[in-house]
């Protein structure tokens, strides 16, 4: 191999999360239980966004910790109550969600984050809608 290839496949590998485009977005959650009178309208931030992933090609040449498939994923992260309005005494009123204070590139944890990427169809109001600004 040449010096250049091996020079340019070290600076990839180590500088390769500077280029990924992983941070806080805007997110809107839609709530509503079935007891109460109205859905929610929660402001909150995810992380979303691109991180660099490695071609599973050259597997011989690298060692198997350079081929892991990064996500974008929470780094720090908190979590808010929101109250759902009109909803009867018997039943909980409340709702936790996370909020993305900082986001990275790694590995995805499933004890807090859904690791399939699947259309959401669920997230929309069948009820009059409240918004909260959290």
């Amino acid at each position: 191999m040449s010096p250049f290839f091996v020079m340019s496949l070290l600076f990839v590998l180590t500088f390769g999360q500077v280029a990924s485009l992983c941070a806080p977005s805007e997110y809107i959650i839609h709530v509503e239980k079935r007891e109460c009178a109205y859905c929610l309208a929660i402001n909150t931030t995810i992380c979303a966004g691109f991180c660099m992933t490695r071609d599973s090609n050259g597997k011989k040449l690298l060692l198997k910790s350079a081929l892991s498939q990064n996500v974008c994923t929470y780094k720090e992260m908190l979590y808010q109550t929101a109250l759902i309005p009109g909803c009867p005494h018997h039943t909980i009123p409340y709702y936790s969600y996370p909020v993305a204070v900082s986001c990275k590139c790694g590995k995805c944890n499933t004890d807090y984050s859904d690791c399939v990427h699947e259309e959401v169809r669920t997230n929309y109001c069948t009820k009059p809608q409240k918004l909260c600004n959290m």
